[in-house]
């Protein structure tokens, strides 16, 4: 679907030619230039609305959301689970109601960007030469979302009519955790009403025409490690000092991390196998009007890490590594996971799902009926 940019500049940006493939579904024929330049331009208004954590503007992408949905004929409802995060949910009815629903699921938020390190604005939706698109949410993921809308306009003008009901929904607050998002909408009545059997979401960009179909996701683990020290003037060499401790964490969590991405180097695991580790912060210091005081040891120093754990990871193992090696509490260590309680909820969804889907038996087999999955 995209063609990945150079790093160092931490661009997103996509390939018109994937984009207008993906739109090639029922033999529909190839969009005309006049079409093409709708869809980019329609594509472009969706990035240009600054939808960045932790102030999205959210009023403004509904709207937007709405005017495609209205000019589709689609029907649509806003649902504010939690004041000012909205929820946009676009309904084509099917025409057999009693048979389950598709969901399409896209997210509206996008992620933090320093446009010092951009070639071209975030927010400007630029189109080079060679057919990219550059901006923030380009990859992640207003494109997808835009795509399922531009495949409903090419299905409604080729007069095609689903036997199921479709779904699309817009999504707030995903890059943050998706709580009061995703997770309200998942648990709610609004869902149990739409009687949703298939659910696709975002995956990882694609630089060709294959897609890959990914029926697990990595878990997040926001590790954040302290360390305590007795304070000291900076002119003294003394043992354990609170930046002396979390220092030999840091060097310990990057041979790990480096052990990781040797394998994925090698070709022995996949993206999806390896344990990712990524500091994130590192706060330390005592502040000064200057700056910070340059002559005084902290008493106290910490650092977080963005941890990405596969759902065939050793999490025993994990967690014994970061107890005994990143955060030892004989080093007057302590550690904290923002959101390691989700990863255990989804652990139990998923054991109820395995379970269902296992036992479940076809219809007219030994006479037992078909269970509601």
């Amino acid at each position: 679907m995209e063609k990945a940019c150079n790093s160092h500049y931490h661009n997103q940006s996509l390939l018109l030619l994937p984009l207008f493939l993906s739109l090639l579904v029922a033999g529909l024929a190839y969009p005309t230039q006049d079409e093409q330049s709708q869809i980019i331009s329609r594509f472009q208004q969706y990035l240009q609305i600054n939808t960045t954590q932790p102030s999205p503007d959210y009023q403004s992408s509904t709207q937007f959301l709405l005017s495609q949905a209205n000019s589709l004929s689609l029907e649509s409802q806003v649902i504010e689970f939690v004041k000012g995060k909205p929820v946009i949910l676009l309904k084509w009815p099917g025409s057999d109601l009693s048979l389950p629903s598709i969901l399409l699921n896209s997210h509206t938020d996008v992620v933090p960007f320093e446009p010092s390190k951009w070639t071209h604005p975030p927010l400007g939706a630029y189109i080079d030469e060679g057919g990219n698109i550059f901006g923030r949410g380009s990859q992640d993921m207003k494109s997808v979302g835009m795509q399922y809308l531009e495949a409903i306009r090419r299905l409604k003008l080729s007069g095609f009519q689903p036997k199921r009901s479709l779904y699309l929904s817009f999504v707030p607050d995903e890059e943050i955790g998706g709580y009061d998002g995703a997770k309200k909408l998942a648990y709610s009545d609004v869902f149990k009403d739409m009687n949703v059997e298939i659910v696709l979401d975002e995956g990882l960009p694609s630089t060709d025409e294959n897609y890959r179909l990914f029926y697990a996701e990595m878990a997040p683990w926001w590790l954040v490690i302290k360390s305590n020290g007795a304070p000291g003037h900076g002119a003294k060499l003394y043992d354990n000092s609170a930046m002396e401790n979390l220092l030999k964490s840091i060097e310990s969590i990057r041979r790990f991390r480096a052990s990781q991405f040797d394998l994925l180097k090698a070709g022995l695991k996949s993206k999806g196998d390896v344990i990712s580790v990524n500091m994130v912060f590192l706060k330390a210091g005592t502040p000064s009007p200057t700056g910070f005081v340059m002559n005084l040891q902290p008493s106290e120093a910490e650092a977080g890490f963005d941890i990405r754990a596969p759902p065939t990871a050793d999490i025993e193992s994990l967690e014994k590594r970061i107890e005994e090696e990143w955060a030892p509490a004989s080093r007057n260590m302590t550690f904290e996971f923002l959101n390691k309680a989700e990863y255990f909820k989804g652990i139990n969804v998923y054991e109820s799902i395995i379970e269902a889907y296992t036992s479940y038996i076809p219809p007219g087999r030994d006479g037992v009926s078909r269970d509601e999955l």
